[in-house]
């Protein structure tokens, strides 16, 4: 099995688009609107900002989960006991960034919520009408003005050799959110897991954009469209002393939005944290 890129501007795009989210849980796209250049210029000045001092000045806060998360409290994807190799920003326009580093991430944040409209709106298009009744509301609305969306900035640095045994980039695991975008990162790594159990590359293609389906989806379609486990590994064959930076923006619905008769937003989420050690 592979996972195809999908061209954005093709006329039968969304509905590939949707057929492959429900098939693997992951779509690609090619010639979006989210401009290389943007992305390229935040990969260098936040991969600057991490080689930096200055990081330690933003250093996260519990109340509001905005700012620097250092390698040494990194993450521990559930059903795992070693950490990630990871250190990250989380980025929130209402929260704390730094002020030279500001213009290009906020625009890249509207970007970015502009497309995700645009994608559930796909996504609600070609949902069979049986699944798209457990919809509380329509798919882009649930997002419409969230306060909750977030923007993560993530720094996998360069393999030194003496990492702990069994840890990797991220450990397999799945969004917790509605869908995920992430611009492919500036180098690979990124896999998913199909159904039949094989781990398969996800196209790394430099200006290509990759969405994945979260929990938040999975619940409110009853399970039509799969949260799929992904994991980052330490790819064999690549320079491992390379850093390597990436811009997942998890889209999160409004708190209030009703995801199915179990569930709102805000206490699936709050369900979630508490599992995973974080509130």
């Amino acid at each position: 099995m592979k996972l195809n890129t999908i061209d954005y501007l093709a006329p039968d795009s969304a509905e590939r688009f949707v057929e492959s989210l429900q098939q693997t849980g992951f779509g690609v796209l090619s010639n979006h609107p989210i401009q290389k250049q943007l992305v390229e210029d935040i990969y260098q000045e936040w991969y600057n900002f991490f080689q930096s001092e200055q990081k330690h000045d933003f250093l996260f806060t519990p109340e509001t989960h905005d700012g620097f998360f250092p390698a040494s409290i990194s993450e521990t994807a559930k059903g795992n006991n070693v950490k990630d190799i990871k250190e990250y920003y989380h980025v929130y326009p209402r929260g704390r960034i730094p002020e030279s580093l500001k213009a290009n991430i906020i625009a890249y944040y509207e970007h970015a919520n502009t497309l995700a409209t645009e994608l559930l709106s796909w996504i609600e298009q070609y949902t069979p009408a049986e699944v798209a009744a457990k919809y509380s509301i329509p798919l882009p609305d649930m997002i419409a003005k969230s306060q909750q969306t977030l923007l993560r900035i993530l720094h996998y640095p360069p393999m030194k050799g003496d990492e702990e045994m069994g840890a990797i980039r991220a450990a397999a695991h799945e969004d917790i959110n509605l869908i995920t975008l992430l611009p492919a990162a500036n180098e690979p790594g990124l896999q998913v897991l199909t159904k039949e159990g094989e781990w398969i590359d996800v196209p790394s293609d430099f200006g290509s954009i990759i969405i994945n389906i979260g929990d938040m989806l999975q619940e409110a379609s009853g399970g039509y469209f799969p949260s799929t486990s992904h994991r980052v590994i330490n790819p064999e064959g690549t320079d491992k002393t390379k850093s390597r930076i990436s811009l997942p923006l998890f889209l999160h619905p409004n708190p209030e939005v009703v995801l199915s008769d179990r569930y709102t937003a805000d206490s699936y989420l709050k369900e979630r944290l508490r599992e995973l050690g974080l509130i």
